[in-house]
Protein backbone atom coordinates (compact mmCIF):
# COMPACT_ATOMS: atom_id res chain seq x y z
CA UNK A 1 0.00 0.00 0.00
CA UNK A 2 1.09 3.71 -0.52
CA UNK A 3 2.55 4.29 2.89
CA UNK A 4 0.44 6.17 5.34
CA UNK A 5 0.61 6.94 8.83
CA UNK A 6 -1.69 5.57 11.35
CA UNK A 7 -2.77 9.28 11.88
CA UNK A 8 -3.74 9.77 8.62
CA UNK A 9 -5.84 6.77 7.87
CA UNK A 10 -7.42 7.33 11.44
CA UNK A 11 -8.68 11.00 9.75
CA UNK A 12 -9.24 9.23 6.49
CA UNK A 13 -11.56 6.18 7.94
CA UNK A 14 -12.98 8.89 10.58
CA UNK A 15 -11.50 6.47 13.49
CA UNK A 16 -10.23 6.74 16.83
CA UNK A 17 -6.76 6.04 17.96
CA UNK A 18 -6.60 3.17 20.50
CA UNK A 19 -3.62 2.39 21.97
CA UNK A 20 -1.05 4.02 19.26
CA UNK A 21 1.87 5.28 21.10
CA UNK A 22 3.32 6.59 18.12
CA UNK A 23 0.40 8.07 15.60
CA UNK A 24 3.20 9.15 13.20
CA UNK A 25 4.17 4.94 12.74
CA UNK A 26 3.49 4.15 8.87
CA UNK A 27 1.74 1.12 7.33
CA UNK A 28 4.39 0.09 5.09
CA UNK A 29 3.06 -3.55 4.71
CA UNK A 30 -0.01 -4.80 2.85
CA UNK A 31 -3.63 -4.02 4.37
CA UNK A 32 -4.93 -7.78 5.01
CA UNK A 33 -7.68 -9.51 6.83
CA UNK A 34 -5.95 -13.07 7.22
CA UNK A 35 -3.67 -12.63 10.21
CA UNK A 36 -1.56 -15.69 8.23
CA UNK A 37 -1.16 -13.10 5.82
CA UNK A 38 0.51 -10.78 8.20
CA UNK A 39 4.19 -9.49 7.33
CA UNK A 40 5.83 -6.76 9.17
CA UNK A 41 4.29 -3.22 8.62
CA UNK A 42 0.91 -4.47 7.69
CA UNK A 43 -2.27 -3.19 8.85
CA UNK A 44 -4.89 -6.02 9.86
CA UNK A 45 -8.70 -5.59 9.24
CA UNK A 46 -10.37 -7.24 11.99
CA UNK A 47 -14.00 -8.72 10.53
CA UNK A 48 -16.33 -9.79 13.04
CA UNK A 49 -17.50 -13.59 11.18
CA UNK A 50 -20.39 -15.93 12.08
CA UNK A 51 -17.58 -18.39 12.87
CA UNK A 52 -14.35 -16.34 13.39
CA UNK A 53 -13.35 -13.15 15.00
CA UNK A 54 -10.53 -11.17 13.66
CA UNK A 55 -10.07 -8.98 16.79
CA UNK A 56 -9.47 -12.41 18.26
CA UNK A 57 -6.27 -12.07 16.32
CA UNK A 58 -5.36 -8.58 17.01
CA UNK A 59 -2.43 -9.44 19.63
CA UNK A 60 -0.94 -12.35 17.40
CA UNK A 61 -0.92 -9.99 14.52
CA UNK A 62 0.55 -7.43 16.17
CA UNK A 63 3.11 -9.23 17.58
CA UNK A 64 4.01 -10.69 14.13
CA UNK A 65 4.82 -7.27 13.27
CA UNK A 66 1.42 -5.36 12.02
CA UNK A 67 1.47 -1.79 12.74
CA UNK A 68 -2.18 -1.96 13.72
CA UNK A 69 -5.32 -2.92 13.77
CA UNK A 70 -9.04 -1.36 11.75
CA UNK A 71 -11.34 -2.83 14.07
CA UNK A 72 -14.74 -1.78 15.70
CA UNK A 73 -13.69 -1.99 19.45
CA UNK A 74 -10.39 -1.43 21.43
CA UNK A 75 -7.99 -4.88 21.50
CA UNK A 76 -5.34 -4.31 23.44
CA UNK A 77 -3.10 -3.53 21.21
CA UNK A 78 -2.93 -0.52 18.61
CA UNK A 79 -6.01 -0.25 16.96
CA UNK A 80 -7.95 2.17 14.73
CA UNK A 81 -11.31 1.60 16.36
CA UNK A 82 -14.21 2.87 13.89
CA UNK A 83 -18.10 2.08 13.44
CA UNK A 84 -17.96 0.01 10.53
CA UNK A 85 -14.67 -2.05 9.43
CA UNK A 86 -15.80 -2.92 6.05
CA UNK A 87 -17.32 1.03 5.30
CA UNK A 88 -13.56 2.35 6.93
CA UNK A 89 -11.98 -0.63 4.61
CA UNK A 90 -13.55 1.01 1.73
CA UNK A 91 -12.99 4.64 2.45
CA UNK A 92 -9.40 3.80 2.49
CA UNK A 93 -9.36 2.24 -0.50
CA UNK A 94 -11.25 5.06 -2.12
CA UNK A 95 -8.89 7.39 -1.02
CA UNK A 96 -5.49 5.61 -1.74
CA UNK A 97 -6.90 5.22 -5.62
CA UNK A 98 -7.37 9.26 -5.10
CA UNK A 99 -3.75 9.82 -4.43
CA UNK A 100 -2.57 6.72 -6.47
CA UNK A 101 -3.47 8.34 -9.91
CA UNK A 102 -3.84 4.94 -11.28
CA UNK A 103 -6.45 4.53 -14.56
CA UNK A 104 -8.58 2.23 -13.24
CA UNK A 105 -9.94 -0.73 -15.29
CA UNK A 106 -13.48 -2.44 -14.04
CA UNK A 107 -14.91 -5.29 -15.57
CA UNK A 108 -18.45 -6.94 -14.80
CA UNK A 109 -20.45 -9.60 -16.36
CA UNK A 110 -22.56 -12.91 -15.87
CA UNK A 111 -19.62 -15.21 -17.00
CA UNK A 112 -16.10 -14.89 -17.80
CA UNK A 113 -14.81 -11.90 -15.53
CA UNK A 114 -12.23 -13.46 -13.79
CA UNK A 115 -10.63 -15.01 -16.97
CA UNK A 116 -11.30 -11.53 -18.59
CA UNK A 117 -9.44 -9.70 -15.91
CA UNK A 118 -6.49 -11.84 -16.27
CA UNK A 119 -6.32 -11.43 -19.92
CA UNK A 120 -6.29 -7.44 -19.14
CA UNK A 121 -3.91 -7.88 -16.27
CA UNK A 122 -1.67 -10.00 -18.59
CA UNK A 123 -1.97 -7.44 -21.94
CA UNK A 124 -1.62 -4.21 -19.44
CA UNK A 125 1.38 -5.08 -17.30
CA UNK A 126 3.68 -5.23 -20.59
CA UNK A 127 2.86 -1.41 -20.75
CA UNK A 128 3.25 -0.22 -17.11
CA UNK A 129 2.92 -1.97 -13.45
CA UNK A 130 -0.58 -3.37 -12.93
CA UNK A 131 -2.37 -4.64 -10.06
CA UNK A 132 -5.45 -6.98 -10.65
CA UNK A 133 -7.95 -8.79 -8.43
CA UNK A 134 -6.71 -12.25 -7.30
CA UNK A 135 -8.98 -14.93 -8.48
CA UNK A 136 -12.44 -13.72 -8.03
CA UNK A 137 -12.22 -11.34 -5.14
CA UNK A 138 -14.64 -9.09 -6.47
CA UNK A 139 -17.16 -7.85 -3.70
CA UNK A 140 -17.18 -5.25 -1.03
CA UNK A 141 -14.53 -6.23 0.83
CA UNK A 142 -12.42 -8.24 -1.94
CA UNK A 143 -11.80 -5.12 -4.42
CA UNK A 144 -10.78 -2.49 -1.33
CA UNK A 145 -8.13 -5.10 -0.73
CA UNK A 146 -6.83 -5.52 -3.93
CA UNK A 147 -7.08 -1.92 -4.35
CA UNK A 148 -4.87 -1.14 -1.39
CA UNK A 149 -2.14 -3.57 -2.62
CA UNK A 150 -0.94 -1.24 -5.02
CA UNK A 151 1.61 0.76 -4.93
CA UNK A 152 3.15 4.36 -6.12
CA UNK A 153 4.52 2.63 -8.71
CA UNK A 154 1.48 1.33 -9.83
CA UNK A 155 -0.42 2.45 -13.25
CA UNK A 156 -2.61 0.44 -14.25
CA UNK A 157 -5.62 -1.17 -11.49
CA UNK A 158 -7.67 -3.96 -12.94
CA UNK A 159 -10.57 -4.26 -11.16
CA UNK A 160 -13.23 -7.39 -11.29
CA UNK A 161 -16.95 -6.60 -9.93
CA UNK A 162 -19.37 -9.23 -9.20
CA UNK A 163 -22.71 -8.38 -7.89
CA UNK A 164 -25.65 -10.49 -5.83
CA UNK A 165 -28.50 -7.39 -6.34
CA UNK A 166 -29.18 -4.31 -7.48
CA UNK A 167 -27.05 -1.33 -6.37
CA UNK A 168 -23.98 -3.63 -5.50
CA UNK A 169 -21.48 -2.81 -8.28
CA UNK A 170 -22.83 1.43 -7.90
CA UNK A 171 -21.21 0.82 -4.42
CA UNK A 172 -17.98 -1.25 -5.92
CA UNK A 173 -17.36 2.02 -8.59
CA UNK A 174 -17.70 4.44 -5.24
CA UNK A 175 -14.79 2.80 -3.69
CA UNK A 176 -12.68 2.86 -6.85
CA UNK A 177 -13.73 4.85 -9.41
CA UNK A 178 -13.40 3.72 -12.97
CA UNK A 179 -11.95 5.31 -16.12
CA UNK A 180 -12.53 2.22 -18.25
CA UNK A 181 -15.90 0.01 -17.63
CA UNK A 182 -16.36 -3.45 -19.23
CA UNK A 183 -19.79 -5.26 -19.45
CA UNK A 184 -19.15 -8.99 -21.18
CA UNK A 185 -22.59 -10.34 -20.94
CA UNK A 186 -25.77 -10.88 -19.23
CA UNK A 187 -26.54 -13.98 -18.72
CA UNK A 188 -28.35 -16.52 -15.89
CA UNK A 189 -25.98 -16.28 -13.25
CA UNK A 190 -27.58 -15.60 -10.25
CA UNK A 191 -30.79 -15.02 -11.65
CA UNK A 192 -32.31 -16.88 -8.90
CA UNK A 193 -31.53 -13.73 -6.57
CA UNK A 194 -32.04 -11.20 -9.30
CA UNK A 195 -35.62 -12.51 -11.00
CA UNK A 196 -34.41 -12.46 -14.27
CA UNK A 197 -32.59 -11.01 -17.39
CA UNK A 198 -33.35 -7.70 -17.25
CA UNK A 199 -32.65 -7.15 -13.41
CA UNK A 200 -29.10 -8.55 -14.22
CA UNK A 201 -28.67 -6.26 -17.10
CA UNK A 202 -29.66 -3.44 -14.56
CA UNK A 203 -27.20 -4.53 -12.19
CA UNK A 204 -24.53 -4.96 -14.57
CA UNK A 205 -25.06 -1.74 -16.26
CA UNK A 206 -24.49 0.35 -13.16
CA UNK A 207 -20.93 0.14 -14.24
CA UNK A 208 -21.06 2.56 -17.27
CA UNK A 209 -23.51 4.93 -15.17
CA UNK A 210 -20.90 5.89 -13.07
CA UNK A 211 -18.43 6.43 -15.74
CA UNK A 212 -16.67 9.53 -16.10
CA UNK A 213 -18.26 11.40 -19.68
CA UNK A 214 -16.33 10.96 -22.95
CA UNK A 215 -14.78 14.58 -22.39
CA UNK A 216 -13.37 13.58 -18.84
CA UNK A 217 -11.63 10.46 -20.72
CA UNK A 218 -14.98 7.92 -19.51
CA UNK A 219 -15.20 4.84 -22.12
CA UNK A 220 -17.47 1.77 -22.09
CA UNK A 221 -16.17 -0.89 -23.58
CA UNK A 222 -19.42 -3.16 -24.43
CA UNK A 223 -19.98 -6.95 -25.76
CA UNK A 224 -21.14 -6.12 -29.42
CA UNK A 225 -23.30 -9.51 -29.57
CA UNK A 226 -25.36 -9.26 -26.36
CA UNK A 227 -28.35 -7.09 -27.08
CA UNK A 228 -28.91 -6.38 -23.08
CA UNK A 229 -25.20 -5.33 -22.82
CA UNK A 230 -25.04 -2.97 -26.43
CA UNK A 231 -28.31 -1.85 -25.26
CA UNK A 232 -25.88 0.20 -22.12
CA UNK A 233 -24.95 2.65 -24.56
CA UNK A 234 -27.84 4.66 -23.69
CA UNK A 235 -26.70 4.69 -20.26
CA UNK A 236 -23.74 6.01 -20.38
CA UNK A 237 -22.32 9.72 -20.92
CA UNK A 238 -18.63 7.86 -21.29
CA UNK A 239 -17.44 6.68 -25.10
CA UNK A 240 -18.79 3.80 -26.23
CA UNK A 241 -16.31 1.52 -27.65
CA UNK A 242 -18.13 -2.17 -29.26
CA UNK A 243 -16.12 -5.45 -28.65
CA UNK A 244 -17.65 -8.91 -30.67
CA UNK A 245 -17.57 -10.80 -34.02
CA UNK A 246 -20.52 -8.39 -35.15
CA UNK A 247 -19.22 -6.10 -37.92
CA UNK A 248 -20.23 -3.25 -36.18
CA UNK A 249 -17.77 -3.90 -33.80
CA UNK A 250 -15.00 -1.75 -33.29
CA UNK A 251 -12.83 -4.44 -31.93
CA UNK A 252 -13.28 -7.49 -33.64
CA UNK A 253 -12.49 -11.09 -34.56
CA UNK A 254 -12.44 -13.01 -38.03
CA UNK A 255 -12.02 -16.22 -39.42
CA UNK A 256 -12.41 -17.73 -35.73
CA UNK A 257 -11.37 -21.29 -35.92
CA UNK A 258 -10.47 -24.00 -33.29
CA UNK A 259 -7.04 -25.49 -33.50
CA UNK A 260 -6.60 -29.51 -33.08
CA UNK A 261 -6.18 -28.80 -29.24
CA UNK A 262 -8.99 -26.88 -28.40
CA UNK A 263 -7.19 -23.39 -28.43
CA UNK A 264 -9.00 -20.77 -30.97
CA UNK A 265 -7.38 -18.57 -33.03
CA UNK A 266 -8.76 -15.58 -34.89
CA UNK A 267 -7.25 -12.22 -36.58
CA UNK A 268 -7.96 -9.50 -34.60
CA UNK A 269 -9.58 -6.08 -36.39
CA UNK A 270 -9.07 -3.16 -33.91
CA UNK A 271 -9.28 0.75 -35.79
CA UNK A 272 -5.22 0.81 -36.05
CA UNK A 273 -4.83 -2.56 -38.01
CA UNK A 274 -5.28 -5.66 -38.03
CA UNK A 275 -3.21 -9.11 -36.18
CA UNK A 276 -3.52 -12.82 -36.25
CA UNK A 277 -3.86 -14.38 -32.56
CA UNK A 278 -3.82 -17.65 -31.45
CA UNK A 279 -4.58 -18.33 -27.73
CA UNK A 280 -3.15 -20.29 -25.38
CA UNK A 281 -6.27 -21.01 -23.51
CA UNK A 282 -8.89 -23.56 -24.53
CA UNK A 283 -12.50 -23.28 -25.25
CA UNK A 284 -14.26 -20.44 -28.28
CA UNK A 285 -15.95 -18.95 -25.68
CA UNK A 286 -12.50 -17.30 -24.99
CA UNK A 287 -12.62 -15.02 -27.97
CA UNK A 288 -15.00 -12.99 -26.25
CA UNK A 289 -12.78 -12.50 -23.36
CA UNK A 290 -9.75 -11.56 -25.47
CA UNK A 291 -11.53 -9.45 -27.61
CA UNK A 292 -13.06 -7.49 -24.73
CA UNK A 293 -8.75 -7.29 -23.72
CA UNK A 294 -7.30 -5.65 -26.59
CA UNK A 295 -9.94 -3.18 -26.35
CA UNK A 296 -9.49 -2.09 -23.16
CA UNK A 297 -5.45 -2.36 -24.29
CA UNK A 298 -5.81 -0.36 -27.27
CA UNK A 299 -7.64 2.31 -25.64
CA UNK A 300 -4.81 2.78 -23.51
CA UNK A 301 -1.87 2.92 -26.74
CA UNK A 302 -1.07 -0.40 -27.09
CA UNK A 303 -0.31 -1.57 -30.93
CA UNK A 304 -2.48 -4.43 -32.46
CA UNK A 305 0.74 -6.32 -32.34
CA UNK A 306 1.65 -6.05 -29.43
CA UNK A 307 -2.06 -6.89 -28.18
CA UNK A 308 -1.84 -9.78 -30.17
CA UNK A 309 2.02 -11.09 -29.25
CA UNK A 310 0.39 -10.54 -25.31
CA UNK A 311 -2.94 -12.28 -25.58
CA UNK A 312 -1.20 -15.18 -27.64
CA UNK A 313 0.99 -15.84 -24.74
CA UNK A 314 -1.47 -15.02 -22.17
CA UNK A 315 -2.02 -18.05 -19.72
CA UNK A 316 -4.22 -18.53 -16.81
CA UNK A 317 -3.59 -16.62 -13.37
CA UNK A 318 -6.40 -17.71 -11.69
CA UNK A 319 -6.99 -21.84 -10.14
CA UNK A 320 -9.40 -24.16 -11.29
CA UNK A 321 -10.94 -22.32 -14.49
CA UNK A 322 -10.23 -24.66 -18.02
CA UNK A 323 -6.83 -25.72 -16.00
CA UNK A 324 -5.88 -28.71 -18.59
CA UNK A 325 -2.86 -31.15 -17.33
CA UNK A 326 -2.18 -34.41 -19.16
CA UNK A 327 -0.85 -36.92 -17.14
CA UNK A 328 2.12 -39.41 -17.66
CA UNK A 329 -0.81 -41.92 -18.47
CA UNK A 330 -1.94 -39.91 -21.29
CA UNK A 331 -5.47 -39.10 -19.74
CA UNK A 332 -6.43 -35.23 -19.80
CA UNK A 333 -7.56 -33.67 -17.23
CA UNK A 334 -9.56 -30.22 -17.51
CA UNK A 335 -10.59 -28.87 -13.89
CA UNK A 336 -13.09 -25.76 -14.93
CA UNK A 337 -14.43 -26.55 -10.74
CA UNK A 338 -14.31 -23.25 -9.84
CA UNK A 339 -17.92 -21.86 -10.69
CA UNK A 340 -20.60 -22.67 -12.85
CA UNK A 341 -23.36 -21.31 -14.75
CA UNK A 342 -25.53 -22.09 -17.74
CA UNK A 343 -23.58 -20.21 -20.11
CA UNK A 344 -20.31 -21.18 -18.65
CA UNK A 345 -21.00 -24.35 -18.28
CA UNK A 346 -22.54 -24.94 -21.95
CA UNK A 347 -19.29 -23.24 -23.18
CA UNK A 348 -16.95 -25.61 -21.08
CA UNK A 349 -18.71 -28.57 -22.74
CA UNK A 350 -18.17 -27.23 -26.29
CA UNK A 351 -14.42 -26.92 -25.50
CA UNK A 352 -14.38 -30.59 -24.39
CA UNK A 353 -15.85 -31.51 -27.57
CA UNK A 354 -13.51 -29.74 -29.55
CA UNK A 355 -10.09 -30.87 -27.16
CA UNK A 356 -11.47 -34.57 -27.47
CA UNK A 357 -12.14 -34.56 -30.99
CA UNK A 358 -8.62 -35.75 -31.83
CA UNK A 359 -8.62 -37.97 -28.95
CA UNK A 360 -12.00 -39.69 -29.62
CA UNK A 361 -10.46 -40.49 -33.64
CA UNK A 362 -7.63 -41.94 -31.87
CA UNK A 363 -9.69 -44.13 -29.64
CA UNK A 364 -10.14 -42.00 -26.62
CA UNK A 365 -13.33 -40.93 -24.88
CA UNK A 366 -14.89 -37.58 -23.53
CA UNK A 367 -15.99 -37.47 -20.26
CA UNK A 368 -17.75 -34.70 -18.34
CA UNK A 369 -17.94 -34.74 -14.80
CA UNK A 370 -20.93 -32.13 -13.86
CA UNK A 371 -21.97 -30.82 -10.63
CA UNK A 372 -24.77 -28.64 -9.38
CA UNK A 373 -25.40 -25.19 -10.90
CA UNK A 374 -26.75 -22.80 -7.69
CA UNK A 375 -28.56 -20.08 -7.60
CA UNK A 376 -30.44 -20.32 -10.13
CA UNK A 377 -34.07 -20.46 -8.57
CA UNK A 378 -37.10 -21.12 -10.53
CA UNK A 379 -35.08 -21.98 -13.65
CA UNK A 380 -32.96 -24.90 -12.26
CA UNK A 381 -34.53 -27.50 -13.95
CA UNK A 382 -34.82 -26.28 -16.80
CA UNK A 383 -31.13 -24.75 -17.19
CA UNK A 384 -29.75 -28.41 -15.72
CA UNK A 385 -31.78 -30.45 -17.67
CA UNK A 386 -30.14 -28.62 -20.86
CA UNK A 387 -26.71 -28.69 -20.19
CA UNK A 388 -27.40 -32.64 -20.14
CA UNK A 389 -29.06 -32.34 -23.08
CA UNK A 390 -26.35 -30.49 -24.86
CA UNK A 391 -23.78 -33.35 -23.63
CA UNK A 392 -25.58 -35.67 -25.75
CA UNK A 393 -25.55 -33.47 -28.78
CA UNK A 394 -22.24 -33.05 -28.76
CA UNK A 395 -21.40 -37.00 -28.24
CA UNK A 396 -19.46 -36.89 -25.22
CA UNK A 397 -18.76 -39.86 -24.56
CA UNK A 398 -19.95 -40.33 -21.03
CA UNK A 399 -21.62 -37.85 -18.44
CA UNK A 400 -21.05 -38.25 -14.73
CA UNK A 401 -23.89 -35.99 -12.78
CA UNK A 402 -22.25 -35.75 -9.30
CA UNK A 403 -24.66 -34.69 -6.65
CA UNK A 404 -28.15 -34.81 -5.51
CA UNK A 405 -31.28 -33.61 -6.96
CA UNK A 406 -29.65 -30.87 -9.77
CA UNK A 407 -27.51 -33.67 -10.80
CA UNK A 408 -30.05 -36.18 -11.20
CA UNK A 409 -32.03 -33.65 -13.77
CA UNK A 410 -28.50 -33.15 -15.26
CA UNK A 411 -29.09 -37.07 -16.02
CA UNK A 412 -32.67 -36.92 -16.99
CA UNK A 413 -31.89 -34.14 -19.45
CA UNK A 414 -28.90 -36.65 -21.11
CA UNK A 415 -31.14 -39.65 -20.80
CA UNK A 416 -34.68 -37.96 -22.85
CA UNK A 417 -32.16 -36.39 -25.40
CA UNK A 418 -31.29 -40.36 -26.18
CA UNK A 419 -28.55 -41.24 -23.67
CA UNK A 420 -30.40 -44.58 -22.60
CA UNK A 421 -27.23 -46.68 -22.27
CA UNK A 422 -23.97 -46.70 -19.92
CA UNK A 423 -23.43 -42.70 -21.39
CA UNK A 424 -24.64 -41.26 -18.59
CA UNK A 425 -24.37 -42.50 -14.59
CA UNK A 426 -25.74 -40.67 -11.56
CA UNK A 427 -23.17 -40.80 -8.54
CA UNK A 428 -23.81 -39.41 -4.81
CA UNK A 429 -20.86 -37.34 -4.34
CA UNK A 430 -17.22 -36.70 -5.82
CA UNK A 431 -15.63 -39.75 -4.06
CA UNK A 432 -18.62 -42.21 -5.99
CA UNK A 433 -17.03 -40.14 -8.70
CA UNK A 434 -13.54 -40.49 -8.53
CA UNK A 435 -13.90 -44.03 -7.59
CA UNK A 436 -15.67 -44.67 -10.83
CA UNK A 437 -13.51 -42.93 -12.86
CA UNK A 438 -10.26 -44.60 -11.56
CA UNK A 439 -11.67 -47.91 -12.87
CA UNK A 440 -13.06 -46.75 -16.29
CA UNK A 441 -10.53 -44.48 -17.56
CA UNK A 442 -7.64 -45.06 -20.06
CA UNK A 443 -4.92 -43.28 -22.26
CA UNK A 444 -6.39 -40.81 -24.15
CA UNK A 445 -9.59 -39.99 -22.52
CA UNK A 446 -10.20 -36.28 -21.95
CA UNK A 447 -12.03 -35.62 -18.37
CA UNK A 448 -13.54 -31.97 -17.89
CA UNK A 449 -14.62 -31.18 -14.29
CA UNK A 450 -17.04 -28.54 -13.14
CA UNK A 451 -19.87 -27.36 -11.46
CA UNK A 452 -20.75 -24.44 -8.70
CA UNK A 453 -18.29 -23.50 -6.20
CA UNK A 454 -20.24 -24.96 -3.42
CA UNK A 455 -20.18 -28.44 -4.92
CA UNK A 456 -16.57 -28.66 -4.33
CA UNK A 457 -15.90 -30.94 -7.58
CA UNK A 458 -12.10 -29.58 -7.56
CA UNK A 459 -11.43 -32.40 -5.43
CA UNK A 460 -12.05 -34.87 -8.39
CA UNK A 461 -9.63 -33.26 -10.43
CA UNK A 462 -7.31 -33.18 -7.68
CA UNK A 463 -7.39 -37.13 -7.11
CA UNK A 464 -7.68 -38.00 -10.62
CA UNK A 465 -3.89 -36.18 -10.80
CA UNK A 466 -2.85 -37.08 -7.55
CA UNK A 467 -3.22 -40.58 -9.13
CA UNK A 468 0.40 -40.34 -11.33
CA UNK A 469 1.55 -37.28 -9.34
CA UNK A 470 0.68 -34.71 -12.23
CA UNK A 471 0.57 -31.14 -11.23
CA UNK A 472 -2.41 -28.83 -12.22
CA UNK A 473 -1.84 -26.44 -15.00
CA UNK A 474 1.17 -28.00 -16.64
CA UNK A 475 -0.30 -27.93 -20.29
CA UNK A 476 -2.59 -24.78 -20.01
CA UNK A 477 -0.75 -21.51 -18.91
CA UNK A 478 1.40 -22.07 -16.15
Amino acid sequence: MIALSLAEIARIVDGRPCDIPDPSVRVTGPVVRDSREVVPGSLFVAFAGVRVDGHDYAADVVAAGAAAVLASRPVGVPAIVVDDVRKALGALARAVVERLGATVVALTGSAGKTSTKDLIAQVLRRLAPTVWTPGSLNNEIGLPLTALSATDETRFLVLEMGARGIGHIRYLTELTPPRIGVVLNVGSAHIGEFGGREQIAEAKGELVETLPTAAEGGVAVLNADDPLVRAMSARTEARVVLFGESDEADVRAENVRLMPGGQPAFLLRTPSGCSDVTLRLYGEHHVSNALAAAAVAHELGMSVDEIATALSEAGTLSRWRMEVTERPDGVTVVNDAYNANPESMRAALRALAAMGAAAQAAGGRTWAVLGPMAELGGEALTEHDAVGRLAVRLNVSKLVAVGGREASWLQLGAYNEGSWGEESVHVSDAQAAVDLLRRELRPGDVVLVKASRSAGLERIAEALLADTGSTEGQVAGR
